[in-house]
């Protein structure tokens, strides 16, 4: 039998905590409850947390520098709650690493959707795989472009070197919504819809802070080589893309 996901709440506010928690155990999740970073740093070294729901007004850390230390440590999912005119900690939330914000007041079925779809997207991401086995296996295409090698079984990038570029599960996302579709331009509205399944708000800058991750990751930043902006428009992978079979082996004839 498959195991529930695992959700930690971090939030001081007793309440809010006590009824999330609750909220999210009938729903199905196994949850863990943190009312400060140290406890949330306790709970992510004892146990497996699939994805933290994080406030952040902390007590005792900010609640940015507790994600930009998640972050250095793990790749698992993090959703920001944020009060609503904190404009600037969402984003900045986005650019060290944050999958998802939602303000506050909120619904707790809009958490939970966007709960779900964090997870969907991240259901993907490989575990640990004997690196024979995972030679052999040569699943799914490979794309190539401008010097770089994605693997979508994987959710691996590499640069001309081989040298692995770590990104977060958002960040690839993005990336593989621009190489599945080369030279189309890509509003913002439809790469919100694609990578995380909702539409925009009118000031939603989720996608504009992850292009902005991704552009530094390829070395794009201030070129706009690889990933042109279109003025009203979007956003458009402007190099060509080759998709290959991925190969079995080295050593397969």
């Amino acid at each position: 039998m498959e195991t529930a996901p695992h959700i930690l709440v971090v939030d001081d506010d007793h309440a809010i905590r006590t009824l999330l928690g609750r909220y999210l155990q009938e729903q199905g999740f196994r949850v863990s409850l943190a009312q400060d970073g140290r406890h949330a740093d306790e709970a992510m070294a004892s146990q497996q947390i699939d994805l933290v729901v994080l406030d952040l007004m902390l007590p005792d850390v900010p609640g940015l520098d507790l994600c930009r230390s998640l972050r250095t440590r793990s790749q698992v999912p993090i959703i920001l709650l944020t009060a609503l005119k904190e404009d600037v900690d969402r984003i900045i939330g986005l650019e060290i690493g944050a999958d998802d914000y939602l303000g506050k007041p909120f619904n707790p079925r809009e958490l939970l959707a966007r709960i779900r779809a964090v997870l969907r997207r991240t259901a993907s991401r490989p575990a640990a795989v004997d690196p024979q086995t995972q030679a052999t296996e040569g699943t799914g295409p490979v794309y190539c472009f401008a010097g770089f090698t994605a693997k979508p079984s994987t959710r691996e990038l590499a640069d001309v070197e081989g040298t692995d570029i770590q990104l977060t599960g958002a960040e690839f996302d993005l990336l593989m919504a621009f190489l599945e579709r080369p030279g189309r331009m890509l509003s913002r509205d439809q790469l919100l819809d694609i990578t995380q399944g909702r539409n925009a708000s009118p000031f939603d800058r989720s996608i504009d802070v992850l292009v902005s991750r991704l552009r530094r990751k390829l070395g794009d930043a201030g070129s706009f080589r690889i990933l042109k902006t279109l003025r009203n428009g979007g956003y458009q992978l402007s190099v060509p893309v080759e998709a290959r079979a991925a190969s079995r082996s080295a050593d397969t004839p």
